[in-house]
């Protein structure tokens, strides 16, 4: 058939560790943004639209970063501090792998805060991490006045 081309592209992903917790994060930020959502009696079509958009534009953009991958390989490990790398236990990562590490990060803020905010016991840390990132970026995550 033609589309033989994505075979290894679809064989690359399906064993590719980083990219499945990118698939679980983005369905555990769907749930508890579900229940938050439920939890507030405040279901908004166009929120949800949007952040449906924004993950399927995740999940699109790491396909296309296997063809790069393919075309180009570089490592990456380079730009992970050697801290982090002991947990990942990766000793090379491509550019797809990188993007997917900084989408698995950003979905377990997004996770976390929908967690905090659905009232599970995880405010602890949610403030712990949230003035992590005041502190070492200049990023600040609101909540929205539920604090």
């Amino acid at each position: 058939m033609h589309f033989d081309i994505f075979r290894p592209i679809f064989a690359v992903m399906r064993g590719n560790t980083l990219f499945q917790l990118v698939v679980i994060m983005i369905v555990m930020d769907v749930l508890f943004g579900s229940l938050r959502a439920a939890k507030d009696r405040a279901f908004n079509s166009s929120v949800g639209i949007d952040g449906g958009i924004r993950k399927v534009g995740m999940l699109l953009s790491l396909v296309c970063l296997v063809f790069v991958d393919i075309l180009c390989p570089v490592n990456l490990i380079g730009f992970i501090p050697e801290a982090i790398r002991g947990y990942i236990h990766l000793k090379d990562i491509t550019v797809m792998e990188f993007f997917a590490l900084l989408y698995i990060v950003y979905e377990i803020l997004s996770v976390l805060k929908n967690m905090t905010l659905s009232g599970l016991p995880v405010r602890r840390v949610w403030v712990a991490v949230k003035s992590f990132l005041q502190k070492n970026t200049g990023e600040f995550i609101e909540i929205e006045d539920k604090e």
